[in-house]
């Protein structure tokens, strides 16, 4: 299956429905393994582990450049960091598969090149659970 037509939407602070993020041109790894927590005794002949927390790192999400207005992915993003917002995010596969969250972002401007495209980066540190939605089955 092809990435083409994944789609990255939030919701504004205090509304009721999600709006797309246009431009995203990168999505980060969304998983991890959980973090393993020794629970050895002195009577064990091995270590024994059990699963603790999944530490996600970081997630780096990668944008075509675009500021034209108030509702631009540039402009959104970097607001939502400037008042400290904790945003509400969905992550949509082409297929359906969906990954809900809440996170706050850092935004940053990437490096910039002869005939290349402008690019920002978008940092996103989780503050809930991730949510992963099945695609229906019709």
């Amino acid at each position: 299956m092809s990435a083409n037509k994944t789609k990255m939407l939030y919701k504004a602070a205090g509304g009721d429905t999600f709006t797309q993020l246009d431009g995203l041109m990168e999505v980060p790894e969304f998983g991890g393994a959980p973090e393993k927590i020794d629970v050895t005794t002195l009577s064990d002949g091995i270590k024994k582990y059990v699963n603790g927390i999944v530490d996600m790192g970081d997630l780096v999400f990668k944008f075509l450049y675009d500021n034209s207005s108030a509702t631009s992915n540039y402009r959104v993003l970097r607001t939502m960091q400037e008042n400290g917002e904790t945003g509400e995010f969905k992550l949509t596969y082409p297929d359906g598969t969906g990954h809900e969250f809440k996170a706050q972002v850092s935004v940053k401007m990437d490096a910039a090149a002869v005939n290349g495209a402008l690019t920002f980066s978008c940092t996103m540190n989780l503050q809930s659970e991730v949510t992963v939605t099945d695609p229906s089955e019709e």
